[in-house]
């Protein structure tokens, strides 16, 4: 599966813009951490990885808005039959289905990397959106870590964000809390005109 494709089927399955902008968001995140992660892989290999969680990432909403009123049962398992269409790789589907793990009725944990990168970073894009929104060039340019950090522990901040989740990045990646905020933040600076921010 190609990435033209998967943009395809993520704009004609999803209207919103502001969530189309979190996809995007999620991907190049993905794409970054695919990076940190597989530092071992040759430059062809590794080419053919980044796509994978790119796409991953870009796709993991895609049923939303067509399952959000029934999020908890269908979330997931609707853009499960749309890929199986596609020839999309097995490790994208298994993320996608892992993404929606303590969400979505009957999901499964995450095991491989690359399931623990979606399901972590998933939350990380929203907070760091949030902390551009406040600042008063609304532009994450002038975001930094230290700004996403002092509002960690304010839990009024962008409620809905489960710090949590985001904190297994440590435990299940490797990756300490600063610097999973750090490759999250710069992958989306690099996408900023495309997130409207």
């Amino acid at each position: 599966m190609k990435r033209d494709q998967a943009l395809k089927l993520l704009h004609e399955h999803m209207q919103n813009p502001n969530l189309r902008r979190h996809c995007y968001a999620v991907e190049a995140v993905m794409r970054g951490l695919a990076i940190r992660l597989n530092p071992e892989v040759d430059e062809h290999a590794r080419a053919e990885l980044v796509e994978a969680w790119g796409i991953a990432g870009l796709l993991h909403d895609a049923d939303y808005e067509e399952t959000k009123d029934e999020a908890h049962t269908k979330h997931t398992k609707v853009i499960m039959e749309w890929l199986e269409d596609l020839d999309a790789h097995t490790d994208i589907k298994d993320a996608i289905a892992a993404h929606g793990w303590k969400y979505v009725d009957g999901a499964p944990e995450p095991k491989t990397p690359m399931q623990w990168a979606l399901y972590t970073c998933d939350e990380l894009t929203g907070l760091i959106v949030a902390v551009a929104l406040v600042k008063d060039e609304k532009k994450l340019s002038a975001v930094t870590v230290e700004s996403v950090m002092k509002k960690w522990n304010q839990k009024a901040f962008a409620a809905g964000v489960d710090r949590k989740q985001i904190e297994m990045c440590n435990e299940m990646l490797g990756i300490p809390l600063s610097e999973f905020i750090q490759i999250a933040l710069s992958s989306m600076q690099a996408i900023a005109p495309d997130l409207g921010l």
